[in-house]
C-alpha cells in the first residue's frame, strides 16, 4: 500500500502491493534474505529524489496458538507473515510503501513508491552504505517452534481440569496458549544496519463461577520474552487454581462502595493504571501535538516526591523487552519522572532528530505494514521503602485493589476509568470482605500527586497489548503496593 503523509494528513497515492515469491531460509533472520549490497541499492534508490531520510524495515514473524473453551479445543493455529516496509522522509512529508516480496526488484519498486509519495526535491543523489551494528538478542532456552503441538494442547487441557476440580461452582473454563517469534532487520540512510530475534510466550486461564450472586469471573495470565521454558518458572496448576479461587471468592463478595475513598493498589497489575493514565501522556508525539496534560512541564513537580516512573525496554525476560526497537535503536532504560520531577519524555528517532537529541528507543510498530510511532515498552513505578502491611494498616476505611482490568483514558486531560477485577474492603487497617467488580475513576496527574506511600514489594504485572492509532504492540507494566489518599470508586452499594 502506498501512503503519503504530510504532518498527520494522508496524501492519496496509487495502490502498491506485491505477493511473496521467495522462501525465507531457516536460521537467524535476516541473514541470507536481504544482503547488505541489496540494502545499499534500495536505500540509494529511495534517496535518489533528494529525500532527507530513508529506512528499510524487514520482518519475518511466526505465531502459534491453542485456545480451549468449555473443555474443547476451539482453535489450533499457526501462521507466518513476512515482508518489508520502506519509509522515505522529505521535509515534513513521509512516504511509505510495503511489500510481502523480499526480492530486490520488489524492494526497489517499493522504494520508488515511497519516494514518490514523499515527493522529494531534486537534490544530488548520494550512495548509501550501511554498516552492521552488533546487538545481543534475548537467549531462548526452548524454542516454542521445537515443541510439538500435542504438548501445547496438553498444557491448556491440564489447566481446564485443575480449574474444574477446584470447586463445584466452576462452570466454565477457557485456557489460551500463544507464542510469537519475530525476526527483524532495520537499515537506514544514516548507515545503520541492525537486527533482532524476539520470542514471546504467553498463557492465560479464565474461570466462571456460578452461585446465588450470579456469575463471577477469575483470571490469571503470564507472558514473557522467553521460550517454552516459561513453564519451568510457572506452574500451570497453580495458575489454574488461582484463577478458579478468585472466581469462587467473588460469589460471597459485597457490592463495591461508591464515592471518594482512600485506595491502596496492590503490587503488579496496578501498573496498567500508570501505563494508561500517565505513560501515554509522556509520549513525544502527543507532547508535540499539545495533546497531553504533561506538555510544557519538563523540570516541574508533577507528582509526589515518592514517585519515580520509568520506561525500560531492557528488562530481561519482560513482555516489552527487545534488543532494538523498530527503528534499529537499542532498547534503553529511561527515567521519565524522578522524585516527582518530570525529567524526560519518550522519543522515537524521527521526532528526536527534529529536536536535535537522541532517540530513547521507543520507536515501535505493529508490523512491516505500519509506520513506527512513539510507544511504551515496560513502564513501571519504582519501589519505595514502606512495608506493605504498614501501608494498609494506615487506612481506617478504604478499598484495596488487587487487580485492575481494562479502562479508558483521555490523554489531554488525564481523566481515566478502570475496571476493578479484584478488590476488597479495608476496615480498621485490615483487608476484609471481597468486593464485586466496580470502577476506579480519577485523573492521572492528580493521582500522581496524591500518592502518600509506596511499598518495597515491586512486581511486574501480567502481559499487555497496547493499542494506539490502530496499532498493537507488546508492553509490560508494574508497581509496588501504593496508597492514594483520595480516589473515586464507582460501585453499586447504597
Amino acid at each position: 500500500m502506498r501512503i503519503g503523509f504530510k504532518g498527520d494528513r494522508l496524501i492519496p497515492g496509487t495502490a502498491f502491493s506485491t505477493r511473496a515469491s521467495n522462501p525465507i531460509p531457516s536460521g537467524r533472520y535476516p541473514e541470507g534474505v536481504i544482503d547488505q549490497q541489496t540494502l545499499n541499492r534500495v536505500l540509494t534508490a529511495a534517496m535518489a529524489g533528494g529525500a532527507d531520510f530513508a529506512e528499510v524495515f524487514a520482518e519475518d514473524q511466526e505465531r502459534n496458538s491453542v485456545n480451549l473453551d468449555d473443555g474443547r479445543i476451539e482453535n489450533l493455529a499457526s501462521s507466518r507473515d513476512r515482508g518489508a516496509g520502506i519509509r522515505v522522509i522529505a521535509g515534513e512529508t513521509t512516504g511509505f510503501a510495503h511489500t510481502a516480496d523480499l526480492g530486490e526488484a520488489s524492494l526497489l519498486k517499493a522504494a520508488k513508491a515511497a519516494a514518490d509519495a514523499a515527493k522529494g526535491g531534486s537534490g544530488n543523489p548520494r550512495a548509501i552504505e550501511v554498516e552492521p551494528v552488533s546487538v545481543t538478542s534475548a537467549t531462548i532456552e526452548v524454542r516454542p517452534g521445537d515443541v510439538d503441538k500435542a504438548t501445547k494442547v496438553e498444557t491448556v487441557q491440564r489447566a481446564d481440569q485443575v480449574a474444574r476440580d477446584h470447586h463445584k461452582s466452576i462452570t466454565q473454563v477457557s485456557a489460551n496458549y500463544g507464542d510469537n517469534r519475530r525476526r527483524i532487520l532495520v537499515a537506514n540512510s544514516d548507515g545503520l544496519l541492525s537486527s533482532d530475534d524476539q520470542t514471546r510466550t504467553n498463557f492465560s486461564v479464565n474461570c466462571v463461577a456460578s452461585g446465588d450472586a450470579g456469575l463471577q469471573t477469575g483470571r490469571e495470565s503470564i507472558g514473557h520474552t522467553m521460550g517454552f521454558e516459561i513453564f519451568d518458572r510457572y506452574s500451570v496448576e497453580d495458575l489454574a487454581t488461582s484463577a478458579a479461587a478468585r472466581a469462587v471468592s467473588k460469589l460471597e463478595a459485597r457490592p463495591a462502595p461508591s464515592g471518594t475513598h482512600t485506595v491502596v493498589i496492590g503490587p503488579g497489575s496496578g501498573g496498567v493504571l500508570f501505563h494508561e493514565a500517565c505513560g501515554h501522556g509522556l509520549e513525544a508525539d502527543l507532547i508535540r501535538k499539545g495533546a497531553s496534560t504533561f506538555a510544557g512541564r519538563l523540570g516541574k513537580q508533577v507528582a509526589s516526591e515518592l514517585v519515580t516512573l520509568i520506561d525500560d525496554g531492557t528488562m530481561p525476560g519482560e513482555w516489552g523487552h527487545f534488543a532494538i526497537d523498530d527503528e534499529g535503536q537499542p532498547g534503553a532504560r529511561n527515567v521519565l519522572i524522578e522524585d516527582g520531577i518530570l525529567v524526560d519524555y519518550m522519543w522515537d528517532s524521527i521526532r528526536a532528530r527534529e529536536e536535535g537529541r537522541a532517540s530513547t528507543g521507543n520507536g515501535r510498530r505493529q508490523s512491516y505494514r505500519h509506520l513506527p510511532m512513539v510507544r511504551m515498552t515496560n513502564t513501571y513505578l519504582a519501589g519505595g521503602q514502606s512495608d506493605p502491611a504498614d501501608i494498609i494498616a494506615g487506612v481506617e476505611q478504604g478499598v484495596y485493589v488487587a487487580r485492575l482490568g481494562g479502562g479508558q483514558v483521555n490523554t489531554t486531560s488525564g481523566d481515566f476509568v478502570f475496571g476493578m477485577t479484584e478488590a476488597y474492603l479495608i476496615e480498621d487497617g485490615q483487608i476484609t470482605a471481597p468486593l464485586r467488580e466496580g470502577q476506579l475513576i480519577g485523573n492521572g496527574p492528580n493521582v500522581l500527586e496524591a500518592i502518600d506511600a509506596i511499598g518495597n514489594d515491586f512486581e511486574m504485572g501480567p502481559p499487555g497489548t497496547c493499542g494506539k492509532d490502530g496499532q498493537g504492540v507488546a508492553v509490560g507494566d508494574g508497581v509496588p503496593t501504593l496508597r492514594v489518599t483520595e480516589m473515586t470508586i464507582g460501585g453499586t452499594a447504597a
